[in-house]
């Protein structure tokens, strides 16, 4: 099988294209490679924008992943108009051209932001997705516009993935686990600035193991699929990477718990992949952070900019 992965040299990608390989697949990535190259010599390089691609560029291939776009709210709040280009536009773009060229399918890499604030609820894909901040409005976009393209002979399968953490060789710590892992190295206390705002959690290797539940399923398997490794509170990450830290490394930390209102809050059920994708999570926030320490040797310099999608973001952005 040819899989062509859009963004596959960032954080996510650069975990679950060796897998792939592994796995026996013909995998291509297109990139801007903004954060550089971390993927195996296999791999199939095309350095190029995603509106770039024609029908021929893609004809050939079996399945089409999106991981590109602008990933986080610092992103999409500092360049609203980029971000809605970058995750609503592009996938739209992709599916249609992909679809064209006679792809059999197309896996979106969505998000729980979408669900925007929720009260002491437990969300599923039949929930309202009512975000209204940029970041979660422009996933949703690029979301509707993906599975609106899916018939009988397109698969479409968005995976709504919690907050990624863990080590990848396309290293970032501006998400919440492994930033609160940062700073209990770098300062010793972990800031929490809302104890009581859920967040679901999907470690990076779960993460990857869906897209492959999603690649392997049968081909006539369409929707939208929540992925999570399970849902905490702010409050309960920060004490579980505190006693990690702990555990692992036998460093005493202090918590600094505040409380600023945040208007994003939720949590979700992945009992639909679970029972459709066969996605079975088997990592925690403590098995993450188990992850960061076995791999610790490997970013020494956490003020390393490629750390940081922002601030890579805004180099490139005044260029």
């Amino acid at each position: 099988m040819r899989i062509l992965v859009a963004g596959g040299a960032g954080y996510i990608g650069s975990v679950l294209i060796p897998q792939l390989l592994e796995r026996g697949y013909d995998v291509d990535v297109i990139d801007l490679f903004w954060f550089g190259n971390h993927l195996p010599k296999e791999v199939g390089i095309i350095n190029k924008d995603i509106f770039g691609l024609e029908e021929k560029d893609i004809s050939g291939y079996d399945q089409v992943l999106f991981l590109a776009g602008l990933s986080n709210d610092p992103m999409a709040e500092y360049s609203p108009a980029e971000n809605f280009i970058s995750n609503g536009s592009a996938p739209a773009f992709l599916a249609y051209t992909a679809k064209k060229a006679g792809v059999r399918r197309f896996i979106y890499a969505g998000s729980c932001s979408v669900y925007g604030y929720t009260v002491n609820e437990l969300y599923d894909e039949t929930c309202p997705a009512v975000s209204s901040y940029p970041y979660g409005i422009s996933k949703l976009q690029g979301e509707n516009a993906a599975i609106q393209m899916q018939d009988k002979n397109f698969s479409i399968i968005s995976l709504r993935q919690g907050t990624v953490s863990g080590y990848s060789p396309r290293m970032r710590f501006d998400l919440v686990v492994n930033t609160m892992f940062k700073f209990a190295l770098t300062e010793g206390v972990i800031t929490v600035n809302n104890p009581a705002i859920w967040r679901p959690i999907l470690a990076i290797k779960d993460a990857a193991t869906a897209y492959i539940r999603a690649i392997e399923s049968n081909e006539d398997i369409s929707g939208i699929f929540n992925v999570a490794s399970g849902n905490y509170t702010v409050g309960e990450i920060g004490d579980l990477v505190k006693s990690g830290v702990k555990k692992y490394l036998n460093l005493d930390i202090r918590l600094n718990i505040k409380h600023i209102q945040d208007y994003r809050n939720y949590k979700v059920s992945i009992e639909k992949a679970r029972k459709v994708l066969s996605f079975h999570p088997k990592n925690d926030v403590e098995s993450i952070v188990e992850d960061l320490v076995e791999n610790r040797d490997k970013f020494q310099d956490f003020g390393n900019p490629n750390y940081y999608n922002i601030q890579v973001f805004k180099k490139i952005s005044k260029k």
